[in-house]
């Protein structure tokens, strides 16, 4: 892998939620304001996704006090805790930006009729467990390289031998 991917692997969320434009949903996303930390909830329409991988986004739009409000979030930013689906609506396009020319009603998308309202998550890394057979490979390739080296020391260790056992005399002396 290269480092830049590597990287990128590792600041990714492990499952990340289903997202449908069209879908209203409700984005839990964490706000800190001096010391402390609280959780706010933005509800509305997502109107685009954007993106792949680590800089995947999606644009939540919805109406605060006849004013149209959008925020664009980043699927795997720690700030987002979760994505809930309120309800699966009907879109027909990949972009809904004609919402934004729309009031009332007309600004809201279908419902699916008999659509399940579910908070579906996709896997997108899962733990690494190595397996034991890299490690065998890894041991018998040691020895092998070990076995030369020890035949043309085979003299020296002798030697050595012979220096132990001179040692072992003079302590016990």
């Amino acid at each position: 892998m290269d480092i830049i991917k590597s990287i990128e692997h590792e600041q990714m969320k492990n499952k990340i939620p289903v997202l449908n434009v069209g879908d209203t949903v409700r984005v839990h996303v964490r706000v800190k304001e001096g010391n402390r930390e609280r959780i706010q909830v933005f509800e509305g329409i997502i109107i685009k996704v954007q993106g792949g991988g680590v800089n995947q986004t999606f644009t939540v739009r919805k109406t605060s006090y006849g004013v149209g409000v959008e925020k664009t979030f980043l699927v795997h930013s720690p700030t987002v805790e979760k994505v809930e689906v309120v309800r699966v609506g009907k879109a027909r396009r990949a972009k809904l930006f004609y919402l934004r020319d729309r009031l009332g009603k007309s600004a809201k998308t279908k419902e699916k009729i008999g659509a399940r309202i579910e908070t579906k998550e996709v896997t997108i890394k899962e733990e690494l467990v190595e397996e034991p057979v890299e490690e065998v490979a890894t041991e018998e390739a040691a020895p092998v390289v070990e076995k030369t080296p020890a035949k043309e020391e085979t003299t020296p260790t002798a030697e050595t031998v012979e220096t132990v056992s001179e040692a072992e005399e003079t302590k016990a002396e």
